[in-house]
């Protein structure tokens, strides 16, 4: 493995930064931009793809195209540019078996770039790669993103950030959906 594969899996998968994963810091964003802008403007330009030759490097890259865009870039459009690379990546995850082996929670984030996707079809495939990973609690996440592209064709969250207009039901759905 090599030295900046190894960085990004100490750095996601250190315990004390787990709490973060899902809520919001403005002090862990900040340590991402920090530590890891230039590796991802890197990856995003794709100099990094050769990392995709092996497991680690999998998943490696698809934190630093997947995850550290939403954390550096949040609220921002360029919080999703990277995502369609990610897709792809998780893709060839997927053909290549390089997810098997990995732990539960190491899959997870493999796949989520699925669960992020605005396409129908990913989203279904989505929850097809979270109910045979097995966790509940990450199925439910998976089944209720499906759902809410299924109703509306995207993510309504998304809306206002990526300057699209949002529908009188969208706007009724975010009134009690606001935190996704």
């Amino acid at each position: 493995m090599n030295d900046e594969i190894k960085a990004v899996l100490d750095f996601w998968f250190a315990p004390e930064r787990q709490a973060f994963w899902f809520e919001r810091s403005d002090a862990f964003d900040e340590e991402i931009r920090q530590r890891f802008a230039a590796l991802y403007e890197r990856a995003k330009a794709g100099e990094l793809n050769q990392w995709a030759q092996t497991s680690d490097g999998a998943l490696a890259l698809t934190i630093v195209l997947d995850q550290f865009p939403r954390n550096m870039f949040r609220n921002s459009p360029r919080a999703f540019e990277s995502d369609q690379q990610a897709r792809t990546l998780c893709r060839t995850i997927l053909a290549e078996g390089l997810d098997q082996g990995r732990s539960v929670t190491e899959r997870q984030f493999m796949y989520l770039p699925l669960m992020h996707s605005e396409a129908l079809r990913d989203q279904k495939d989505s929850v097809d790669q979270y109910r045979a990973l097995g966790d509940a609690n990450t199925l439910d996440f998976a089944v209720r993103h499906h759902d809410i592209v299924a109703r509306f064709g995207c993510f309504p969250h998304r809306n206002e950030v990526v300057g699209r207009h949002t529908t009188d039901e969208e706007a009724e759905f975010l009134k009690t959906n606001p935190g996704f």
